[in-house]
């Protein structure tokens, strides 16, 4: 039950608008005058202050004056009830603090009105006021931008190591799990209706990858091999969302990432379209080589299939287009391996 303080000097006006309140719900304290007035809402607390302004000891201006400087009562939300309707009246009323002026006489459901909505008003500023409090509290109480989130899977997520060749996942796999990669290349791939293997993405150290829906429980629809010895770390993607749903920032980042990843599929997909044969090679290795680390040599280790599978093409044009480059020293070829000679050529090759 609110505690509603009424401050009120005539003797009759005072009972009869504290009966009013009892019959509203409201338990009410009464006090003749400001001293006692000031007394009781210091030792008793109140919801509300209703407060007359003529009063003898201390007027209702000295009483708001009194109580806005007491910690324990200067919220308090602070209603004159007076006959004073001047408008300096009412405007030295308001400069003191007070939430409300109500003049008498007054209508039952305008002072119920004025109460409800102050101790409303009172009620949402505390709710506010204690989930700032919580925030500062608890400033890192979760990830607020994408490196955060990729520290905290990385604390709280669970780490696994592959071999070179090693499946991560398979197609039709149940996808419950979002991977970081923490050190190694994962590529993920589909096999089309002839067998043939394209390459989706490649991802190194620091990259996402797995991530299939968050509103259904669909399987992978693609295939995910370490190309190297590697590490990852995965957590459910079901945490991954309730994080999301706690920070919009942090949402919005995400969004981006997914866009640019979506961004850089598309334009391997029309470079595999429209892009001559020596222009899709010189692209995918420059692509490789963004993605792979290169040996103390300076070599990029690339399967042949990988780099096929990448640029659309057929693994033996693959081959003797690799062939071509070399002999305009463009790239050098050691085995398995491929070293870049001059990138800025690769770039103009169209």
């Amino acid at each position: 039950m609110k505690k509603i303080l009424l401050i009120e000097d005539d003797t009759v006006l005072r009972e009869n608008t504290s009966e009013l309140l009892e019959l509203a719900g409201y338990e009410v304290i009464s006090a003749p005058d400001g001293r006692q007035g000031i007394q009781a809402a210091q030792e008793q607390g109140a919801d509300a202050i209703v407060c007359d302004i003529m009063m003898p000891e201390i007027d209702g201006y000295g009483v708001l004056e009194a109580l806005s400087k007491d910690p324990k009562t200067h919220k308090i939300p602070f209603i004159f009830l007076t006959a004073k309707t001047e408008r300096k009246d009412v405007r030295k009323g308001m400069e003191l603090g007070a939430d409300d002026y109500l003049t008498k006489p007054f209508e039952e459901t305008e002072l119920i009105g004025a109460i409800e909505s102050r101790i409303a008003k009172m009620s949402i500023l505390d709710d506010l006021s204690k989930l700032e409090s919580q925030e500062l509290a608890d400033p890192f109480a979760g990830p607020r931008n994408m490196h955060e989130l990729k520290n905290y899977i990385d604390d709280e997520g669970t780490e696994y190591e592959f071999a070179m060749g090693e499946s991560v996942y398979k197609e039709g796999d149940n996808s419950n799990m979002v991977y970081l990669v923490l050190k190694g290349v994962v590529k993920t791939h589909k096999l089309d209706e002839q067998g043939k293997d394209l390459i989706t993405g490649i991802h190194k150290a620091d990259d996402f990858f797995g991530l299939n829906s968050f509103s259904k429980n669909i399987p992978y629809k693609e295939y995910a091999t370490a190309m190297e010895p590697s590490k990852l770390v995965g957590i459910s993607k079901e945490e991954i969302k309730n994080i999301l749903a706690s920070n919009y920032g942090l949402t919005l980042d995400f969004m981006q990432f997914l866009s640019d990843n979506l961004t850089e599929a598309k334009e391997q997909l029309l470079q595999m379209a429209y892009g001559s044969v020596r222009k899709k090679t010189a692209a995918t290795i420059l692509k490789f080589a963004e993605k792979l680390p290169p040996t103390p040599s300076g070599n990029i280790h690339i399967l042949r299939s990988d780099l096929a599978s990448v640029a659309g093409i057929a693994t033996e044009t693959l081959i003797r287009t690799l062939s071509n480059f070399k002999d305009e020293g463009l790239i050098a070829i050691e085995n398995r391996d491929i070293r870049i000679l001059d990138m800025e050529g690769l770039k103009k090759i169209r």
